[in-house]
């Protein structure tokens, strides 16, 4: 069997490439290591922080409290828990809220608020030592409420692969375009809205987006026992490119919300009607719900 000399170098370069990667493989533990960390780094702690991502946006001071609002039963968030195996989005929000120093994070979890609780009733039932003070009035108000969606989107790019194979031609190119079959780009548009607690209205909302490719498959080269090996190293997870979505996202929000100017209806101020009147529509000050004075008055037959 003979192969041109053209094509030959080619495809032991691919080939070689390739097998190094195949053969990378950690041997010790690395504590911090830079391979496992998503765009969300470091630590906060009041308004201290280490090691956060340089490309976080940040603010001089925080511009109210928050607490993150996430629909658990959203299709998105079936994906996220099901499909993907990842934790509640808020758990990554946390930190970059944090770090970036533009809002005070309220506890408003199910878990957190049962804690809470629990602490409470232990006081009530007067198991806690005394100046323990878990009394009332103590909890902070959530001036926003910040919720997270997520659109999924994985895309082939098998196609790269079968050009790969076609150039080199033969044996060679046929296990190329195998590997390069396996080529993933894994992709997430996020959407971030900040409401205004107290009022209902929407203050901001931001999209935010990512992507990242990688080889889904390359241990298909050297058989079940390099696939065992370099299996983890190289798959980018989908959680990645999620928290490098959401970063995005919350970073235009943050651009946004420096130069905020609240909306105002001109002459009808919000929630007073609006300017799109409709004809022959009463104004909300002809109009009232029935007040808990006539509802007193009714007596029970």
């Amino acid at each position: 069997m003979t192969m041109t000399f053209t094509r030959l170098p080619l495809a032991a370069a691919a080939l070689a490439g390739l097998f190094a990667l195949a053969g990378c493989q950690t041997t010790d533990m690395q504590l911090g290591s830079q391979g496992a960390k998503t765009v969300a780094t470091g630590s906060a702690a009041g308004t201290a922080t280490a090691d956060a991502n340089s490309q976080l946006e940040r603010c001089s001071s925080p511009l109210g409290t928050v607490s993150l609002t996430e629909n658990q039963s959203a299709g998105w968030y079936t994906v996220l828990r099901d499909e993907y195996k990842l934790p509640p989005t808020a758990t990554l929000l946390r930190l970059l809220v944090q770090q970036s120093n533009c809002f005070v994070v309220v506890e408003r979890g199910a878990a957190g608020m049962n804690a809470m609780g629990r602490e409470r009733a232990l006081m009530e039932s007067g198991e806690m030592r005394k100046g323990s003070n878990y009394g009332k009035g103590q909890l902070v108000a959530a001036d926003y409420g910040l919720s997270p969606e997520i659109v999924f989107s994985n895309s082939d790019a098998g196609e790269m692969g079968a050009a790969l194979g076609g150039l080199v031609g033969g044996r060679y190119g046929s296990m190329i375009g195998r590997v390069g079959g396996s080529l993933k780009t894994k992709e997430a548009s996020t959407l971030l809205t900040l409401v205004d607690q107290r009022s209902g209205v929407q203050i901001a909302a931001a999209e935010g987006s990512a992507s990242k490719t990688d080889f889904a498959g390359l241990g298909a080269l050297g058989g079940a026992s390099a696939a065992g090996r370099i299996g983890g190293y190289v798959n980018t997870p989908q959680g990645k490119v999620i928290a490098a979505a959401f970063m995005d996202s919350f970073n235009q929000m943050v651009r946004s919300l420096r130069e905020y100017k609240a909306q105002t209806v001109d002459g009808q101020g919000l929630g007073g009607g609006g300017r799109l009147a409709v004809d022959g529509a009463a104004g909300p000050s002809d109009t009232n719900a029935p007040g808990a004075q006539s509802v007193k008055g009714k007596r029970r037959r």
